[in-house]
């Protein structure tokens, strides 16, 4: 793997742990060039574990995540899981970089004009159904469930862990979701041994962080900067 794309990787644990998302959305752009789709999600998913793992077992404090939300998100994640298996094979890999880097867009969209505002009651099936499919397809999991959790005026430590929560649990989705469907290119497990302690060490690296970002007027500067530099390696990724 490139070097820069094992940055991203670090980077993105850093990112994720200081604000409750953003480990695919920075990583999954080079990571996608670097070792081709199904090999990147599935990456993703095993190094996303670990990083969602060390967020609520790993700090010493009790996490505070919104049960039911995320309960009723994974519900419909389930067969969303399934239609981005489809969209996985079906999509060239330099469809499937672009379609990341839209991916953070939308997110830099949804933190901008999303805040405030009512939840309708498709909301949470329609954030469940599209992170799902997310999860097997980009792996970028992160747009429709922050949409979903400003709408529900979650707050900070609320949102972070309600994330880390829905992360975890649409990992074991997608995992199931793609070995059952034959999708089983595993990443190299060299690749794997080395990338687990970086990704811990940048994880611990940014917890100080998550609670100077929460209560400071940085918090959505810091956030958008990372998705706008995911955004840019994506693109350079695609037409390279």
């Amino acid at each position: 793997m490139p070097l820069l794309a094992a940055a991203a990787i670090v980077a993105g644990a850093a990112v994720q742990s200081a604000t409750g998302f953003g480990f695919a959305l920075v990583a999954a752009p080079l990571v996608f060039a670097a070792i081709g789709p199904p090999e990147a999600v599935w990456l993703l998913i095993f190094l996303g574990f670990e990083v969602n793992l060390l967020t609520l077992a790993g700090e010493r404090r009790r996490p505070q995540p919104l049960w039911r939300d995320a309960a009723t998100l994974l519900a419909w994640a389930l067969p969303g899981s399934l239609a981005g298996v489809a969209i996985l094979r079906a999509l060239d890999p330099v469809a499937l970089q672009v379609a990341v880097s839209v991916g953070v867009v939308a997110t830099l969209i949804a933190r901008r004009y999303s805040r405030g505002r009512r939840v309708p009651r498709w909301g949470a099936p329609a954030a469940g159904l599209a992170s799902g499919a997310l999860t097997t397809s980009t792996s970028t999991t992160g747009p429709p469930l922050i949409v979903y959790l400003l709408r529900r005026g979650a707050e900070p430590g609320e949102m972070r862990d309600t994330l880390t929560v829905c992360f975890l649990g649409l990992g074991v989705i997608g995992a199931a979701a793609l070995w059952a469907t034959g999708t089983d290119d595993l990443p190299d497990g060299s690749l794997l041994l080395w990338m687990i302690p970086l990704v811990a060490v940048s994880h611990v690296a940014g917890r100080p962080l998550f609670a100077r970002l929460a209560g400071s007027g940085s918090y959505e500067r810091v956030v958008t900067v990372m998705l706008l530099i995911a955004v840019a390696a994506g693109l350079v990724g695609a037409v390279a």
